[in-house]
């Protein structure tokens, strides 16, 4: 409860304030299942909000959004309160805005590839630490193209992209096995398989549009359900983490405040450092360390303070404790632990209150005006001025629906990233490829014609060589012919002039034998070119 420009968080038999000048140095609320830690959050939640400073709660159990309903007057409520001494005590509702990774029961909080980072994204995957520096070498690939990488497709088109050209990213950036690329594949694949492609894209939750205040002055209570999230611990502690990166990394330095910028309450925070790699076991300390000076204030919310490193527990300066059970030796050593963590009362033991309070009941210790821990107290939790329990759902989706942010965020937005140009990119080098195959193929096909054209050449003028060289014979053999028929000319006349000269005949002229024989060799080569002629118009009979 807001009052006195302090937080009443708790009434003893004194009155417990949370100085807001002391929120942003971080907080610690922890206990057993059913003690009250949902309660605590709830109003310390109300009392920033009535402070003018913003609120992110995420809602595990799906108990939160009675927050945007004034609280019941009953009999059980007045009951506390007259136990608490507290008699004016004004039930209210508070601006409440709904979100939801799924879209489902809130405004859709979608992030981009590229923002959540190769890290949390091999933990968000389940990836060994090899397959994730194979995925900081596939962002890195990305980034040296110019490729954004907004959604799941994105990055599976740039996996196979990098996969594709191995060797050349092998050489420049360390190994990249087929191996490891076609787990992450997998690891996507499974991802999908549970509707987790629905949480990357754009447009990205701008985290300018958490830091509002009301009409009234009054911060938003930012809920995010997590009902489904939380089924998958290691996707919900990993989205909470990315969500406090985001605002470590994008809000400027502020220093001290008289109130913080804004408060981040972790639910279920041991989710965030099972199984942790110890890089991310850093990263968290870093941001926890750091975000104070931004203006942000962040709690965890866990069973045990022993659920937390130590070098995260060391920075949570306000704390509330609720009970713990001490039945098993682990058990006992946390409570000693949660009890060492407090400064000294010594009205009462620390470590044996530890086990006796009841529900509401806390031990409280939060930081004085000089930044220094209050001894610890024992008391009661104030009751929170909203609703206890979950709202009607059909008021909390109509609050969503009228919602300024409705519009902004509900349609997801699908622009050209790597995705789109790698696929461009492929079906230009198919058609490039097509292009080299055809044209391969053309001057085969026309290398094989000229070779065929070539032989036919070769073929028609050995024919013609050979034709010729017939000719040439056959005019040879004319030209015998008619030698031949010119010397038998002759030989004949000479014949019959001596025989009718021994007979006393009448002889032939030597003139006459040569006209003779040269008539009877020009009608041989005549009738020789006559045939030839014939048989060049009709052809060569076989």
């Amino acid at each position: 409860m807001y009052t006195e420009q302090k937080i009443w968080l708790a009434q003893s038999d004194k009155e417990l304030f949370l100085l807001p000048a002391m929120a942003n140095r971080h907080g610690l609320i922890a206990g057993a299942t059913g003690t009250g830690k949902t309660v605590t959050m709830k109003v310390l939640a109300e009392s920033f909000s009535d402070m003018g400073v913003p609120v992110f709660l995420s809602d595990v159990k799906g108990d939160l959004s009675g927050m945007c309903r004034p609280g019941e007057d009953s009999d059980e409520l007045h009951g506390r309160l007259d136990k608490l001494g507290i008699f004016d005590f004004p039930l209210q509702d508070y601006p409440t805005r709904f979100w939801d990774i799924f879209g489902e029961k809130g405004h859709p909080v979608r992030v981009t590839v590229s923002e959540m980072g190769p890290m949390l994204l091999g933990r968000l995957l389940g990836l060994t630490e090899v397959q994730t520096g194979v995925l900081n070498i596939v962002f890195r690939a990305a980034d040296d193209n110019g490729l954004l990488l907004l959604d799941l497709k994105d990055l599976r088109a740039m996996l196979q992209y990098v996969g594709e050209n191995r060797a050349e990213y092998t050489l420049m950036y360390g190994n990249v096995s087929t191996a490891s690329v076609g787990a992450i594949q997998r690891a996507l694949l499974r991802f999908e398989e549970e509707d987790g492609e629905q949480v990357f894209g754009e447009p990205e939750l701008d985290f300018r549009d958490w830091m509002r205040t009301g009409p009234e002055g009054r911060g938003y209570i930012n809920i995010l359900n997590s009902q489904r999230l939380i089924q998958s611990p290691t996707v919900y502690a990993t989205f909470l983490l990315w969500m406090l990166t985001e605002l470590f990394e994008k809000l400027p330095e502020v220093g001290d405040l008289e109130k913080p910028r804004m408060i981040f309450f972790f639910d279920e925070a041991h989710l965030l450092f099972t199984d942790a790699p110890k890089a991310l076991v850093q990263k968290i300390v870093q941001v926890v360390k750091l975000i104070r000076s931004k203006g942000v204030g962040v709690y965890f919310v866990t069973q045990s303070a022993s659920d937390i490193p130590d070098e995260v527990l060391a920075q949570l300066s306000n704390r509330v404790q609720h009970a713990l059970r001490a039945y098993t030796p682990s058990e006992q050593k946390s409570v000693r632990a949660a009890a060492g963590a407090f400064r000294v009362n010594p009205a009462f033991s620390t470590e044996q209150a530890i086990t006796e309070l009841g529900v509401g009941e806390a031990l409280v210790s939060f930081l004085d005006e000089e930044g220094v821990p209050t001894v610890v107290e024992r008391a009661y939790i104030l009751p929170p001025q909203s609703l206890i329990g979950p709202a009607d759902e059909r008021e909390v989706l109509n609050l969503i629906k009228q919602d300024e942010f409705e519009l902004k965020y509900r349609e997801s937005v699908d622009r050209e990233s790597a995705y789109e140009i790698l696929i461009k990119a492929n079906a230009e080098l198919a058609r490039r490829r097509q292009e080299e195959t055809e044209a391969a193929a053309e001057e085969k096909q026309r290398a094989k014609e000229e070779a065929a054209a070539a032989r036919a050449a070769e073929r028609e003028a050995a024919r013609e060589a050979k034709e010729a060289a017939r000719e040439a014979e056959r005019k040879k053999k004319v030209v015998q012919q008619a030698a031949n028929r010119a010397a038998n000319s002759v030989i004949t006349s000479v014949s019959h002039n001596m025989v009718n000269s021994v007979t006393g005949g009448k002889t032939t002229s030597m003139s006459t034998i040569a006209k003779r024989a040269a008539s009877s060799a020009i009608s041989s080569v005549m009738r020789s070119g006559t045939s030839s002629i014939i048989r060049g118009i009709f052809g060569s009979m076989k």
